[in-house]
């Protein structure tokens, strides 16, 4: 599949006569909001579990240095913690454009923090798409998130407000705080001099 999902996204789902959704976020979305929104709700989903696996070419990095940002891959017995947004439909003109390198939309349950429960759809780059990086040691991967930059900014501004955001949710993300201890100390070293970031 290739990188720019924006034309699979509209032919997958048809919002006639939809006038609002539920839209589950558990990355930049969660901290990043720039579309309007009636309602906002923490939520988890099941069976899916957040990881540093697609490669980012258009926002955290460029074709010739990609950063990682977060994709889901499927967990079973696991939940993955986020933010639920009501929406109206228009809001996917924006979305299908800001989540365009290599996300698919898919209909995903929902669970609230009160336990009611709503149907909504998520973001997914699934590892048949272009721009997928897959898995590689924590350490490996700080390093590439510590030297990448994008036209939305530095790779390492991502993780650490991601990682800032799943703490005020409540959220142990494993593989996100361990990419943050590796990444600090990175950060740390840059910026005294003595740049391991190269």
């Amino acid at each position: 599949m290739s990188v720019n999902t924006v034309e699979h996204n509209r032919r997958r789902f048809s919002f006639e006569g939809i006038r609002e959704i539920w839209l589950f976020g558990y990355g930049s979305l969660i901290y990043k909001v720039d579309f309007p929104y009636l309602e906002r709700r923490p939520a988890a989903i099941r069976g899916w579990a957040r990881r540093f696996w697609q490669g980012s070419h258009d926002h955290r990095g460029t074709p010739e240095a990609p950063g990682r940002v977060v994709t889901l891959i499927e967990a079973p017995g696991t939940e993955c913690r986020g933010m639920a947004y009501r929406v109206s439909p228009e809001v996917f003109e924006h979305l299908d454009e800001r989540e365009k390198n290599g996300y698919l939309r898919f209909s995903t349950p929902m669970t609230f923090d009160d336990g009611t429960r709503a149907e909504g759809l998520v973001y997914i780059a699934t590892p048949d798409n272009a721009a997928f990086l897959g898995d590689a040691p924590e350490s490996a991967i700080a390093g590439q998130i510590a030297r990448a930059h994008g036209p939305s900014g530095a790779n390492a501004d991502y993780l650490l407000q991601l990682a800032d955001s799943l703490r005020a949710l409540g959220d142990d993300c494993p593989h996100t705080f361990a990419i943050e201890a590796h990444l600090r100390p990175l950060l740390a070293e840059s910026v005294s001099g003595n740049d391991p970031i190269r």
